[in-house]
């Protein structure tokens, strides 16, 4: 089966690159963004002519919005989407929370009063950064102090608020219901349908326990998921798993090449299993625990380093670690993929291969 290839066209690595932002988040349905600036690459890098100013220029004016929704991490989503996914998967995630909100003394009454002051203090088109918020809760003598977090997560989960512009460096929220106003409200059966139809659309070929790790829903739903559109979905056996996809991508003469991909970019934290890109040897090079996968240098689909960036006064230092030696053609195209990168930052390059 080509399932590296495809794979590579279906997240839009080796076919033609989406016109915008909010193009590719909507070919996904949903992309991991827990590291904000490598999230912004993510984008960027799927994107035709990016540059991190005009990625960020989408989330400031809300073409796409950063909130918790899948297995309660951040992601990038579009307006009109995170209604039906916030219903799908924010009332697991909440439940899912609730031992950890004991502990930290956030009963259901805290919680629902926190976001009935978070609603009423946003109303209006108002973007409020953290601090701001917490000065809210704290106006009400709701304590803040390490739990700030989880009422603000807690509160985009409910569908209360989300990301607003950037103020500076500082992120702001924003009333959901004001940035997404048209957002879509669906059936159970309706959203699990479309998040299948997503899911393999855009990271096929994958399995279904793959769609159960990167949604956090339990296996019953995801089969039902796939049940759901089964009849237009692609499959096939490989290694005795089954695989599904949706539809091919058409060719472009663009082929695989090599990209820079940031840390918790969705070619891996899409998979429960990763053996079709990583080397069981090198697994632990790229995520040695605690969840955290290292921005990584892919070639023809396959894990060939890891790479990190240094910004200086005049430019950026891309620094790559290969895992073995390098080919002379890998090196010309890490070479050129760093150029991509440099490009998209709006920065001279200083490239060093170690």
């Amino acid at each position: 089966m080509k399932l590296v290839p495809r794979r590579l066209q279906h997240q839009l690595l080796s076919r033609k690159r989406a016109s915008s932002p909010s193009e590719v988040v909507s070919w996904f349905g949903a992309m991991q963004a827990q590291d904000y600036l490598g999230a912004l690459w993510a984008l960027g890098s799927r994107t035709a002519r990016a540059r991190e100013r005009t990625v960020q220029a989408a989330l400031d004016e809300g073409s796409v919005i950063r909130t918790h929704g899948f297995r309660g991490t951040w992601q990038f989503v579009a307006p009109e989407d995170l209604g039906w996914m916030l219903s799908l998967v924010g009332p697991r995630v909440i439940a899912s929370a609730a031992s950890r909100f004991r502990e930290m003394g956030l009963d259901a009454k805290t919680l629902e009063r926190s976001c009935e002051l978070f609603a009423d203090a946003l109303r209006g088109g108002k973007e409020l950064t953290r601090a701001e918020m917490s000065a809210v809760l704290l106006g009400q003598r709701i304590k803040t102090a390490g739990r700030l977090s989880h009422l603000l997560i807690h509160a985009e989960l409910r569908g209360v608020l989300c990301s607003g512009a950037r103020r500076g460096k500082q992120t702001t929220s924003v009333l959901l219901s004001e940035r997404a106003p048209k957002t879509r409200a669906l059936t159970r059966e309706q959203a699990l349908a479309e998040l299948a139809r997503r899911y393999f659309r855009s990271r096929g070929p994958a399995t279904e326990r793959d769609l159960a790790w990167w949604s956090g829903l339990p296996l019953r739903d995801v089969r039902e998921a796939i049940e759901l559109v089964e009849r237009k979905l692609d499959a096939e056996l490989f290694d005795g798993q089954r695989y599904f996809w949706l539809g091919d991508a058409p060719a472009t003469g663009r082929g695989a090449g090599v990209h820079l991909l940031p840390a918790f970019d969705e070619y891996l934290v899409a998979y429960q299993d990763r053996s079709a890109c990583i080397e069981p040897s090198h697994v632990r090079r790229i995520n040695a625990g605690g969840g955290i996968l290292k921005p990584v240098v892919v070639s023809n689909g396959r894990v060939i380093g890891t790479w990190q960036r240094k910004l200086h006064k005049d430019g950026v230092t891309v620094s790559v670690k290969p895992l073995s030696k390098l080919s002379a053609e890998d090196r010309d195209g890490v070479a050129a993929a760093a150029e991509r990168y440099a490009r998209f930052l709006d920065l001279s390059l200083r490239l060093g291969i170690t």
